[in-house]
Formats: C-alpha cells, sequence, structure tokens
C-alpha cells in the first residue's frame, strides 16, 4: 500500500503518522525496527511494538535507539512495554544469514517478532525505503517460513520513521537493548573480539582480533569480513558488505 504523506521536520518522534493511520482504519499499528544488519558477528534483531487508538504519547525520551545512551535506552524498556499494547524482539543468528542472505534473515526476524506478539496487527510501519518483510513471489530459501508461519500484516514503508514515529522509534530502543545485551553476552566467550564495546561491529579492535584469530562461529562467515583472506577474491559475496557501519 502507498505510504501516508510524510511529517514535516520535528524535534522528536510523534503518533501524528500512527493516527493519520488509525483514521485510514488501521486500528492496531505496528511500528518495526532493525539493528545488528551491519555488524561483522552476532544476530540481526528486528523489534516490533504495536499501539492501538487508546495509546497515549510515547514515554518521554523515546527516540531513534542510536541517538540515546545506553543508560536512557535501558531505562526506557520497562516504560515502553507498560505503554505498548504488546511488544517483542526477534533475531536471525549468523549461521542463518550465511544461509539465506541479510534481507532473508531480516524477515526471519522479523516473523519471530511478529509470532510472539500473541495478535496480528492490522499495518505495520517499517523504517527505510524497502519492504524486506513481505515474501517475494519467488520464496527461494524462504520457504523456511512455511505455510504454518504467521501471516505477515500489510506494510507501509517511511524513510526515517524512527525519527518521525514514536512506535517505531520504541521498537528501535527495544530491538537495540535486547541485542546489545546478548552480544555482550556472548563476548564473554570470545572477549578478545571486544564485544562488550563494539557489539560486533567493525570497531578497531574487533577488526585486529579478526587479523589476529580470524572469525569465530559467531562471525557472519559468508561476509567479505574485513582483515580476512577470501579464496574467492574476485566474486562478490551476495548481501555481505564490507563497510564497518554501526547502527
Amino acid at each position: 500500500m502507498p505510504p501516508p504523506a510524510r511529517p514535516g521536520p520535528s524535534k522528536k518522534p510523534s503518533l501524528r503518522v500512527e493516527r493519520q493511520l488509525q483514521r485510514q482504519g488501521h486500528r492496531l499499528l505496528a511500528g518495526m525496527d532493525e539493528v545488528g544488519r551491519g555488524a561483522l558477528a552476532g544476530p540481526v534483531t528486528v523489534g516490533v511494538v504495536v499501539i492501538d487508538e487508546c495509546v497515549r504519547s510515547a514515554p518521554t525520551g523515546v527516540r531513534d535507539s542510536k541517538l540515546l545512551t545506553e543508560r536512557a535506552r535501558r531505562g526506557l524498556v520497562p516504560r515502553i512495554h507498560r505503554w505498548a499494547v504488546t511488544d517483542a524482539v526477534g533475531h536471525a543468528g549468523p549461521e542463518e544469514i550465511d544461509e539465506v542472505g541479510i534481507i532473508a534473515a531480516l524477515r526471519l526476524a522479523g516473523l519471530r517478532a511478529l509470532a510472539a506478539l500473541g495478535l496480528v496487527p492490522d499495518l505495520v510501519i517499517l523504517d527505510g525505503n524497502h519492504d524486506w518483510l513481505t515474501a517475494p513471489t519467488d520464496v527461494g530459501l524462504l520457504a523456511f517460513a512455511g505455510p504454518t508461519g504467521p501471516a505477515t500484516p500489510p506494510v507501509t514503508t517511511m524513510v526515517k520513521a524512527d525519527l518521525k514515529c514514536s512506535s517505531v522509534a520504541a521498537a528501535s530502543v527495544l530491538a537495540k537493548v535486547e541485542r546489545d545485551e546478548l552480544m555482550v553476552a556472548l563476548g564473554g566467550r570470545h572477549p578478545a573480539y571486544g564485544w562488550q564495546l563494539n557489539k560486533g561491529y567493525g570497531a578497531p579492535e574487533h577488526l585486529d582480533a579478526l587479523t589476529r584469530l580470524g572469525p569465530c562461529e559467531l562471525h557472519r562467515r559468508s561476509w567479505r569480513l574485513p582483515c580476512v583472506g577470501h579464496d574467492d577474491q574476485e566474486a562478490p559475496i551476495p548481501g555481505g558488505p564490507t563497510g564497518t557501519t554501526v547502527g
């Protein structure tokens, strides 16, 4: 479906877009956002927050997770749980990213988050300009979702929805906090990579450890990991960026 009209510049997200969509008949709205897409190790994680027309303004301080300190994000989590109708977080691990590619893994994590909600939203607001949640007609390796998996609700995309829509911003906070906590725990098993600080992204200490030690089982081995040699140097790896974007 076509996206709603874009709101003007705002210092903080609001429910203006959500209210517009609710007036169009989408009572149960799900804001959805992902984190970990550009990491070199660990899962990609998707958060989803559902609101209805009775939900009031988001808790003070809700923003895109990248604009908040770790302490602020963690403090918002219980308040978001109380505010939303329901919410959930889903993950797709590095072995799944290697098997099906990052876009299909995003969908898998999103479907897992939706399945954990206990209800089906009328519409999902997805951050960005690409609907990675809806299955393509040529499912290929996406068949793992299967006919018994949750039906994908209608999706509308919006660039910078995490800056404009309170539900999407809240989803980004939940996803970021849960993934960060997971990477800190995993970092205890592999302390040399510094995941307690870099959360699996391409920070200098992580790249240095990759140079010295090579990848572990939690790295995305199908990607061209910086400082790690590949036998097929001339063949690009689909869906495997080489950058060190943090998000």
